[in-house]
């Protein structure tokens, strides 16, 4: 069979993938579908590409791993810019299927958990939301013993020649990413003395402030649409979500930015 634009990009199945549950169904369950449907393609694209980053530097790739930090940079641009199309939607809009949603919720979407625990935002309690067993739960465990982007960060300055502590190259990357006065002192020593991993850092930081834009504008977009309402899979709604605000990713390099 001849490969088209239509049978490349499976577009029969992906534009039957959007099925409202609804009555009617209501219009706007639609929007809703799709704009959670491609930020899960997102999703998947952001992982992609991190894992390509932490290969980059553990190869010591900068000009690489720069090039796939911009990318994701670009990405995250468009997954912010996507809540404001999802806020052309009236809470009453909303609420005209949100029941019909039962338990589902944005709160279990594995792959933003995937992302949280690439970026170092370590949570076992997080298993717990998947069966043991399930393809789901494997994939989880998989980045919870697996090195974060801080990790493959740091084996990158230490290959550029820079004494980073072997407690932090050997460290638990189970654990949350802590902050730590050595690792502080090392970072201001390479923005002073390297250029091209003084660039890598500032990229990380770029990284962190996307996803935290990300985080914030999903507050105010839950907030605008079901006020203090609790969310549809059980959780505290926006004031769960409030509490997953300023907390950077990669708090060394937020630190020092005093001293330099």
């Amino acid at each position: 069979m001849t490969l088209t634009y239509s049978s490349y990009l499976r577009l029969d199945e992906l534009l039957g993938l959007q099925r409202p549950v609804s009555d009617g169904p209501e219009h706007d369950e639609t929007l809703f579908i799709i704009i959670h449907q491609v930020y899960e393609l997102w999703f998947k694209e952001v992982l992609h590409e991190l894992d390509h980053l932490n290969r980059l530097l553990e190869a010591r790739d900068a000009p690489r791993a720069l090039h796939t930090l911009k990318r994701v940079l670009t990405v995250l641009k468009v997954v912010v810019a996507q809540i404001d199309v999802l806020e052309t939607m009236t809470p009453m809009e909303f609420l005209s299927f949100r029941d019909r949603l039962e338990t589902g919720s944005g709160f279990q979407s594995l792959q933003f958990r995937e992302l949280e625990f690439l970026l170092g935002r370590k949570d076992p309690k997080a298993l717990e939301r998947y069966p043991a067993g399930g393809d789901h739960r494997a994939r989880l465990d998989r980045r919870l013993a697996a090195p974060t982007v801080w990790d493959a960060f740091l084996r990158y300055v230490a290959a550029e020649g820079y004494e980073v502590p072997t407690a932090h190259l050997g460290r638990d990357v189970t654990q949350p990413i802590e902050p730590s006065p050595e690792i502080q002192r090392l970072l201001i020593d390479v923005y002073r003395s390297n250029p091209t991993a003084a660039s890598v850092c500032e990229r990380l930081v770029d990284l962190d402030e996307g996803v935290q834009e990300w985080r914030y504008r999903h507050v105010k977009m839950v907030q605008r649409t079901i006020g203090t309402r609790r969310g549809t899979g059980g959780s505290a709604g926006a004031e769960y979500l409030m509490t997953t605000l300023n907390q950077p990713a990669f708090p060394d390099l937020w630190a020092i930015r005093t001293d330099l």
